[in-house]
């Protein structure tokens, strides 16, 4: 990488962490479920947390300075997310399904022996949307890690048009963080079960986006 790369990528972390640090210190923030998370990271417990692609968007403001541990992408969206979260306190790591996962996994599994936490996109960098990946149930059948689901939503935002719904809360709205209760593998579920037991958190997953979603309708009912 050219000097003049280098500082263009530098430039880019600086400007993302103003940019998303002013959006998610406008909006108001409600945590819900958050306490199990916590006693956890006390407990130097370890812990994968799962969030769907399209849920993203807050991940690196609202994770920021825990230590934890976020696989990235390759591409150069990708080293976008790492520039900005490498400010952030994050020990980021490269990599993704579609991509030599050896060095990632390693890392991966040595992070969470060590009581450490790392952030998974089950449905990846490409999709299909809410369609999970197995990497992130065998690595927490390994290594005893606990699972934590987390969606984001929020009273007004915007839907893209790409492949994941790309969610974005408006600046200054109500948002609230769902996190579902962890969870974790039992090791010696056979691969039949372990696919049965992929398809439960997949369908999880989405029911705690549609609650996200949902959720400050409910509270002016």
């Amino acid at each position: 990488m050219s000097w003049w790369q280098d500082l263009k990528w530098r430039l880019v972390g600086v400007g993302g962490r103003l940019i998303l640090g002013l959006w998610g210190r406008s909006l108001r923030i409600i945590k819900v479920g958050e306490e199990h998370y916590q006693r956890l990271l006390r407990e130097k417990k370890p812990l994968i947390i799962l969030v769907w692609h399209g849920r993203i968007f807050l991940v690196p403001f609202f994770f920021r300075h825990q230590k934890l541990m976020p696989l990235i992408s390759p591409s150069e969206d990708g080293e976008i997310a790492a520039r900005i979260m490498g400010g952030w306190g994050y020990k980021i790591l490269r990599g993704s399904g579609s991509h030599s996962m050896v060095s990632a996994w390693k890392r991966m599994k040595a992070e969470l022996q060590r009581g450490g936490g790392v952030i998974i996109v089950p449905d990846g960098p490409r999709g299909p949307n809410r369609k999970m990946k197995e990497g992130a149930l065998k690595l927490a059948q390994e290594t005893g890690a606990w699972l934590v689901p987390v969606s984001f939503g929020a009273a007004r935002g915007k839907y893209l048009s790409s492949w994941d719904k790309f969610f974005i809360p408006y600046p200054f709205s109500k948002t609230v963080a769902l996190f579902g209760p962890p969870f974790q593998v039992d090791p010696e579920r056979g691969e039949k079960e372990l696919m049965e037991e992929l398809r439960r958190i997949e369908a999880l997953l989405i029911q705690l986006d549609n609650e996200a979603d949902h959720y400050f309708e409910k509270q002016t009912q």
